[in-house]
């Protein structure tokens, strides 16, 4: 048994809860190590490169958040915290610097406010995943987002949902664009049409296995499973506790659902899942999912003629809380206080009239926060890097602007190219599913150790994934523009991501009915003030 079941096992993990006074009276030496990892059932992370100071990773379904939140964000950061919020991968913040002497005041500003930082870390299902932009979507084929909330509900605080082998990522979406990284996922659920009965019926296909740390990237397995909306508590928290149950509980690097799935085959896996479902399932419908990866970044209409919505890029994912505390105000001003967070470091203000678009754009604040990023800029990714994670092998988020902000002084007319930055094997910047990757490690050049990147291209999510191909080693970090300089202009997606009709369709088979082509609003000058 490795210490984390041990742990486990000794004690019921979210009753650490309980001793958070005591904690806080006697300080963060006198938490047991025992203790520290269960404090991560409740978000709450004592970083080595920061000692004596906590964490705090607060979960975000389908990235769906209002201004009232990021308010308190933003004053718990100010207040406990040192002023920087990452906004992960996985669509949530991450509050830094807190002691444990603020820790109930912290859970109890965020409980006021709808939010909780339960279960978003170590053996959990973790942050659930979904479109950003979901029920805005002209072209969407469903609106998923009250799943993910439902499934959310069903499993924080659930006893039996507190114990996994490991940690279990779930991602659950109704849009066509692919913006969300499916494939990676422990259990995905993509948009599909099915006939049943004589009746074309809307829902998800299941893909599972999904995975970027652990041994790299796994491309999730189709398990050639059709399941209705109604269907998806059910059948995903079945799937859950198979992993739970039948997971490996040994070596720690070793016991993703990958690894079972594995193990056992598909057609197994669907026979023990029928078995705990006391019923048939259906086979697989009609991906919906179009060719396109995007990211909602930019001002596009809604479904609503009348109302846009507005991605703005958050270079490399960190921001300053007062800065997201004008997203907040920007939000409530021009929208209706909604903000919604995409997997790709973006803040995105829905629900903005024609009328009030303009002087939206004009704001001093969308200087730094940018709705048109350059090409370079666009699909800049990072994990949080080696100043906040001890696992990091370099400081990434500051290398990562550094490299981007003088390839755009060389480059000119690029297509726009997805960089993403992973600062150790883990991948929690998803090095390995974009057009480039950067891997952080120690190199040495000339006899001095010096921060340098294994260089990665070809990645791939959506429906044609692909692995990355690494083509590079030990780069040193300040010689990466002058690299990239000369590969950038000569990477074809096109070309690395051909994309084959699938076996059996028709070239003449057109998308569902549902999916129509977007509108991209571009104001040339302000509107009209906002009434």
């Amino acid at each position: 048994m490795n210490k984390v079941e041990k742990l486990k096992a000794e004690k019921y993990v979210l009753d650490v809860k309980n001793d958070l006074a005591r904690f806080a009276r006697e300080g963060w030496e006198s938490i047991s190590e025992d203790d520290v990892q269960r404090l991560k059932w409740y978000g709450l992370f004592l970083r080595k490169p920061t000692p004596g100071f906590f964490m705090l990773r607060v979960r975000i379904p389908n990235g769906f958040a209002n201004a009232h939140q990021l308010r308190v964000l933003s004053l718990i950061s100010t207040q406990f915290g040192n002023g920087v919020i990452d906004i992960t991968t996985r669509q949530q913040f991450q509050i830094r610097h807190l002691r444990i002497e603020d820790i109930i005041a912290v859970f109890d500003a965020l409980e006021a406010v709808g939010l909780t930082s339960l279960q978003t870390g170590i053996d959990n299902v973790r942050n659930i995943m979904g479109c950003p932009v979901a029920g805005l979507h002209p072209r969407e084929i469903i609106d998923a987002s009250p799943w993910v909330k439902a499934l959310t509900d069903h499993i924080l605080g659930n006893p039996e949902f507190v114990n996994l082998p490991r940690k279990f990522n779930i991602a659950i979406t109704g849009c066509p664009d692919n913006c969300l990284h499916m494939e990676t996922q422990d259990l995905a659920l993509i948009p599909a049409i099915k006939t049943l009965a004589g009746t074309e019926r809307v829902g998800f296909n299941i893909l599972a296995g999904g995975k970027l740390g652990s041994g790299g990237y796994r491309i999730a397995s189709p398990l050639d499973i059709f399941v209705l909306p109604e269907e998806v508590v059910a059948v995903c928290a079945e799937i859950i506790l198979l992993f739970r149950d039948h997971g490996c509980r040994e070596s720690r690097t070793q016991n993703r659902l990958a690894f079972l799935l594995d193990e056992w085959g598909e057609e197994r896996f669907r026979e023990e899942l029928v078995l705990r479902l006391k019923r048939p399932l259906k086979d697989a419908g009609q991906d919906q999912r179009l060719n396109d990866i995007k990211d909602h970044l930019g001002v596009f209409r809604q479904k609503n003629s009348m109302m846009n919505f507005v991605g703005l890029k958050v270079i490399v994912g960190r921001i300053q809380a007062e800065e997201l505390f004008q997203v907040a105000e920007l939000a409530h001003q021009y929208g209706n206080g909604e903000i919604r967070i995409s997997p790709h470091q973006a803040l995105i203000i829905p629900n903005v009239t024609d009328k009030c678009l303009g002087n939206l754009l004009a704001e001093p604040a969308l200087k730094n926060l940018l709705y048109a990023p350059s090409a370079i800029k666009k699909n800049l990714v990072s994990c949080v890097g080696q100043d906040y994670c001890h696992l990091a092998a370099i400081e990434t988020k500051g290398q990562a602007v550094v490299v981007a902000s003088e390839l755009e002084a060389r480059l000119d007319n690029v297509d726009a190219i997805s960089m993403h930055w992973s600062g150790c094997p883990a991948g929690c910047g998803n090095h390995l599913v974009a057009d480039i990757g950067f891997l952080g490690k120690k190199a040495k050049v000339n006899g001095v150790i010096v921060d340098a990147v294994d260089i990665f291209v070809g990645g791939r999510a959506g429906p044609h994934p692909k692995h990355a191909t690494k083509i590079m080693e030990n780069v040193p970090c300040d010689r990466l523009p002058q690299v990239l300089e000369n590969i950038i202009p000569y990477h074809t997606r096109t070309k690395m991501h051909p994309v084959r009709r699938k076996r059996g369709a028709s070239k003449k088979s057109k998308p569902a009915a549902s999916v129509k082509p977007d509108r991209k609003v571009l104001p040339s000058h302000p509107s009209p003030a906002c009434i």
